[in-house]
């Protein structure tokens, strides 16, 4: 992504220098920013949409066939995996990757810019769905909860800060210079992790299928916008003539 970030920005400058006699260099950044900031709202906005047109009979019912299907699943030893798969997508989970990644920062990568951009994707994440959960205010699901819950439904919160820090962390395995089958591992790892984590909360009874799917859908969101503006930053630290 960063070879292509450079490209358009050398595309945007030399079309800005034939379009304009007084060109300012960091206006190919300033629009690049702006477009992807853009981007971003009209994703949010969308997804807002979605979610007021989802409110629906067939949604409803997809909710509930899905629902009954995983929940018909329920065995005391499924029960306890999906409970310590939930708390993996809580604080517990995410403190380990984080106590991990220091550790790593410290002893191989000698800096810690890895570590400030999983903790910035994760506040992302928490705080707009907060933000989310009260604007459109939907009530838990009303079958039996096997954990306590206190916040409101939609969108899951667990599916999605997952998606938000571990799809996050697999982008920056896939940067990663290391074994190719090491590597492959840990992204298939983390990806069914994630999907886990979604599941877990329908099994659990404290989610409908719909709030998972925005969930993921919005932590999707801030994974491609995190990079993205990483990568700005990262263009804008080695380019010499900014």
């Amino acid at each position: 992504m960063r070879q292509a970030l450079f490209a358009f920005i050398r595309k945007l400058r030399e079309l800005l220098v034939r379009k304009f006699h007084q060109y300012n260099a960091n206006l190919p950044y300033i629009i690049t920013v702006t477009v992807a900031l853009i981007l971003v709202v009209g994703g949010i906005n969308l997804f807002i949409e979605l979610t007021e047109t989802l409110k629906s009979d067939v949604l409803a019912n997809y909710d509930q066939q899905i629902t009954d299907y995983i929940i018909s699943y329920r065995t005391p030893k499924l029960t306890n995996y999906f409970i310590f798969v939930t708390h993996v997508g809580d604080i517990y989970g995410y403190l380990t990757v984080l106590i991990v990644s220091i550790v790593l920062s410290m002893l191989v990568f000698k800096h810690w810019k890895y570590v400030v951009q999983i903790i910035t994707v994760l506040l992302l994440s928490s705080v707009s769905n907060l933000i989310l959960k009260r604007f459109i205010d939907r009530a838990r699901p009303g079958i039996e909860h096997l954990v306590s819950v206190e916040t409101l439904s939609y969108p899951s919160g667990h599916a999605m800060s997952a998606m938000a820090f571990y799809g996050f962390v697999i982008y920056l395995f896939y940067r990663f210079k290391m074994n190719i089958f090491l590597k492959t591992g840990i992204m298939l790892l983390l990806f069914l992790l994630i999907v886990s984590i979604g599941i877990s909360r329908i099994y659990l009874g404290v989610h409908f299928p719909s709030d998972i799917a925005g969930g993921f859908i919005a932590g999707f969101i801030w994974v491609i916008f995190c990079i993205l503006m990483f990568d700005l930053i990262e263009v804008f630290r080695r380019d010499p003539r900014t």
